[in-house]
């Protein structure tokens, strides 16, 4: 399934107001951080990611390899940010416009 520019406009819309649940620092990508995204994933459909200064990663490679891993879609990386959707397969939370 691929988004829409509609569905990101929408999703986009409802992160503007959250806070980054996550920040990749200087380790970058762990399989913990991998892991402990995936587990948050359980609760929540979309997550905002703060990539810090002192990562040398570019934050687009980061967001492609954590969706890779998670099964989730990137919404949006700007700056130092990356939004994140997955689903829930049983019970979503969050209905995309068509």
């Amino acid at each position: 399934m691929e988004l829409t520019s509609k569905q990101r406009a929408y999703l986009k819309s409802l992160a503007n107001g959250t806070d980054p649940i996550f920040q990749v620092g200087k380790s970058s990508l762990t399989p913990e951080f991998t892991e402990s995204i995936a587990d948050a994933f359980n609760t929540r459909e979309l997550l905002k990611i703060a990539v810090l200064k002192n990562c040398g990663d570019d934050p687009r490679m980061i967001a492609e390899a954590v969706a890779e891993r998670t099964h989730s879609k990137v919404v949006q990386v700007i700056g130092k940010k990356i939004i994140l959707y997955k689903p829930d397969k049983k019970n979503p939370k969050i209905v995309l416009p068509k």
